[in-house]
């Protein structure tokens, strides 16, 4: 066969990995949520108390420079989901889809790098296929996160650095790839001292190159928004974005809470953690071919290769070798692992075969699946938990087919001016579109995970603008204002949904009763619920519809 053919034929198996049943698992993992909800209306908002955001500080007179970015991270994954859903709608397969495509052009990317360090093509098809199947890399590309977004623009940077050192046509894109990649993630930064470094010791007289100096110009202009939006939060408020402020050691009285930075520990828990974490978000077989591979470690044609692997490295003890950092060593560990096999496929190509196999129903299993098979580590890695199919999704599912085609009768106060533009705007595009109007108030039990809660409530109504309020607060409404208070404003219909304990809930120390003590009551005078079960035939939600 054809290496044209083979390669069509990785690039195959890493669409269906990614693409096949995209939708599974749930949004309890709360980067995903956080990046999905804001990106609907490229809104620096998610309602957490303890990490507020300029847009709150400064309501009602948002400045321009608060939307050039956001507070917690750069704005491109943001734009790119805000798109995505624009065109699919607000659903899981939207705003995971970008992440799946940038996977597949990365595993396109691990060739085209290796045929720019070795004519041999029998390396960048082994690279490319350990890449298309190995379970870390189909893992971040099925999530909505930054991860993807920011292997892509790490392969994509240093295809473009190779091709410079040949053709210095090439600064001047590899000046805006590596701008769009710093409005992707901060930790996109790595490549400049991989460049730097590999330039200082093998090519010093490049630092001469008038194109080089106009791509870092470049750079800077694709990535001014950052730029501007910290120097404006600097000057307004005397510190920089969460991110760098971290760096810089600041501490905003603002953001009491670090989310993420907590799990990074010391570096003696870092450095300790590092290997047994490498196992547990990969595949025992394929981090073990890597290991074996590094007797083959600086070789001349691969010493860019090693130099990346060993920047992204020193990454990981800084960022903490968590289970979404840690893939962005992935394609370069399987470049790595390739290139070592190249001349030993002859006499072992039963045994890669057996393993791409293998990967392959691993990733299937770990991934695809919404409930996997076997136990963990042989047979699925652990990272399968991080979009689990809880029954979350069941619900949003239920209060799509419910409110399809209609618009709330009113809307709820809340608390920011912004909010209540976004609400406004929600009731102006329903009346343009003539929808139903729907007289509804949904209550829901507080004992409900609050990433789960922010996609599947809080959504439908800042953005949608229906009436949802916690058990608590309908009751406290009631007190305050008369038994009969939403029906004087015209509601007639009520939802009241009740999680079971299938689900994961609100921790602990948060948990309370008044979701219980309301369900009773509703059970003695005859309203009974709906039941709405996940995959496995688990009761996952009562649903009391009166």
């Amino acid at each position: 066969m054809k290496t044209k053919h083979w390669l069509i034929l990785i690039l195959a198996a890493a669409a269906i990995l990614r693409l096949w049943n995209l939708s599974v698992g749930d949004l309890t993992g709360s980067d995903e949520v956080l990046y999905s909800f804001r990106a609907i209306g490229l809104l620096d908002f998610d309602l957490a108390k303890q990490q507020t955001t300029p847009l709150e500080w400064t309501d009602p007179n948002v400045p321009w420079w608060a939307k050039l970015s956001f507070h917690d991270h750069p704005p491109l994954v943001f734009l790119v989901q805000n798109v995505f859903m624009k065109i699919f709608g607000e659903n899981y397969f939207a705003f995971r889809l970008p992440s799946a495509i940038f996977g597949v052009l990365s595993v396109y990317l691990v060739y085209l790098i290796i045929q720019q360090l070795n004519p041999s093509k029998k390396i960048a098809l082994l690279a490319s296929s350990f890449t298309a199947v190995t379970v870390n890399h189909v893992y971040i590309s099925r999530l909505a996160i930054q991860e993807s977004y920011v292997i892509f623009f790490l392969l994509l940077g240093s295809l473009l650095f190779l091709k410079s050192l040949r053709q210095d046509k090439y600064l001047l894109w590899l000046g805006l790839a590596l701008g769009l990649s710093f409005l992707t993630k901060y930790t996109t930064f790595i490549l400049v001292p991989i460049f730097i470094s590999y330039l200082l010791f093998f090519q010093r007289d490049y630092f001469k190159n008038k194109k080089l100096w106009l791509a870092i110009l470049m750079t800077l202009a694709i990535s001014s928004p950052i730029l501007i939006y910290n120097i404006q939060l600097y000057r307004n408020f005397g510190h920089f974005d969460f991110q760098i402020s971290y760096i810089f050691g600041q501490q905003p009285e603002v953001w009491k809470a670090a989310p993420g930075k907590e799990e990074i520990g010391s570096l003696m828990n870092r450095l300790r953690n590092f290997i047994p974490n490498l196992y547990k978000t990969n595949s025992p077989v394929f981090i073990s071919l890597f290991f074996i591979s590094i007797f083959s470690l600086m070789s001349r044609d691969k010493r860019f290769l090693d130099l990346s692997l060993f920047w992204l490295i020193i990454l990981m003890f800084f960022v903490g070798p968590t289970n979404r950092f840690l893939t962005m060593l992935t394609p370069f560990i399987a470049m790595e692992t390739a290139w070592f096999f190249n001349d030993k496929i002859k006499f072992i190509s039963i045994l890669l075969s057996a393993f791409l196999i293998f990967e392959v129903l691993y990733s299937f299993n770990s991934q695809i699946l919404a409930y996997p098979f076997g136990p963990q580590f042989w047979a699925f890695s652990k990272i399968r938990y991080d979009q689990y199919d809880w029954g979350y999704r069941e619900l949003d599912k239920f209060l799509r087919k419910e409110l399809e085609g209609k618009m709330p009768l009113m809307a709820l106060n809340l608390r920011y001016k912004f909010l209540e533009a976004i609400q406004n705007k929600a009731i102006a595009q329903g009346k343009a579109g003539d929808l139903e109007i729907y007289p509804a108030l949904i209550i829901y039990d507080y004992n409900f995970h609050e990433s789960a809660q922010l996609w599947n409530l809080e959504r439908l109504q800042i953005y949608h603008a229906w009436p949802i309020l916690k058990t608590e607060e309908y009751l406290s409404m009631l007190n305050q204002n008369g038994s009969d208070f939403f029906e004087k404003a015209g509601i007639k219909t009520y939802y009241f949904i009740k999680p079971t304990e299938k689900l994961p809930l609100k921790r602990a120390d948060k948990l309370t009763n008044a979701g219980a003590l309301f369900e009773q009551e509703l059970l003695k005078n005859n309203i009974f619920p709906a039941a709405l079960y996940n995959k496995r035939g688990d009761e996952v939600f009562r649903i009391y519809k009166f």
